[in-house]
């Protein structure tokens, strides 16, 4: 199945898009978040479409949130393709490199990105999400991850230069700045990925292509990030993994052609939809 978020920010609408059209879910849930998830809301969004007992939305003209809402924490792995780590002149990690972002910083896939005042080095990242459908503790091996993936989306893990490796510190001041995480339009149901690591990713910066890898060059595949996280903190429902962006960004790019007011960049990945954001000065 697949899941959006339609509507004002603050007032979005959860919706599940089905045959061509969109249904409003508020009839069997308040929202797309972790309480959604772990109450088995995807199951029964899935009966309501099969009973026809959700009314029609109209989509035309109106924004489209992120894919979920605000979850209650996103974590990012980073140099987590081969060859991205090549382009950065860093060695593959023994062991997933682990950060957090603010989880505030998630908004729409079509919103404005904001470039931090005193920025110079905004960057692009085209991601692979997965959100969390059901508590991950100590699982026993990355086999166990599936049954704890609630789905995946288009994730822009956006992330200022200067401030994650120049400012000393965590890479966290980096990546947390305001609107640095558009997140979807979609949130595509983990049965409707058969292979999470056969996924072409792709983004482009005013119409140019910079990145377009595959979700096969990750170092630490998708459930065994799953897994390995499990290990160290406990995965809740409606939380977001951000998997690591193939190579082409700025930062790795002759020249390092850094984002700026008016820059549009847009991203897809196969099956998850597209998105676009335009650059705007904080």
């Amino acid at each position: 199945m697949r899941f959006a978020r339609l509507g004002p920010i603050g007032s979005e609408i959860p919706v599940v898009l089905h045959d061509g059209g969109a249904f409003d879910l508020r009839p069997i849930a308040s929202d797309i978040d972790g309480s959604f998830f772990a109450s088995g809301g995807i199951d029964a969004a899935r009966a309501a479409v099969a009973a026809g007992t959700l009314p029609a939305v109209e989509t035309e003209g109106v924004r489209v949130g992120a894919a979920i809402a605000q979850p209650g924490k996103i974590v990012c792995v980073g140099l987590n393709y081969s060859d991205h780590a090549e382009e950065t002149g860093a060695t593959l990690p023994d062991e997933p490199v682990i950060f957090m972002k603010d989880p505030s910083t998630m908004v729409g896939a079509f919103d404005n990105v904001l470039i931090p005042r005193m920025s110079v080095k905004t960057d692009w990242e085209v991601e692979l999400g997965v959100v969390i459908g059901a508590t991950a503790r100590y699982l026993d091996s990355p086999d166990d991850a599936a049954a704890v993936i609630a789905g995946y989306a288009v994730s822009h893990d956006v992330s200022e230069r200067a401030f994650q490796l120049e400012r000393g510190g965590t890479w966290d001041k980096g990546k947390s700045c305001e609107t640095f995480n558009p997140f979807g339009p979609e949130l595509v149901t983990a049965d409707e990925v058969s292979d999470p690591q056969a996924l072409g990713l792709r983004l482009w910066v005013n119409g140019v292509e910079r990145q377009n890898g595959t979700t096969a060059n990750m170092a630490f595949g998708v459930h065994y990030v799953v897994w390995y996280l499990s290990q160290f903190m406990v995965l809740r429902p409606g939380d977001v993994i951000n998997t690591g962006t193939p190579a082409g960004v700025a930062m790795g790019i002759e020249g390092q052609p850094y984002l700026r007011a008016g820059d549009v960049v847009e991203l897809e990945i196969d099956g998850l939809g597209r998105a676009r954001q335009e650059m705007v000065q904080a």
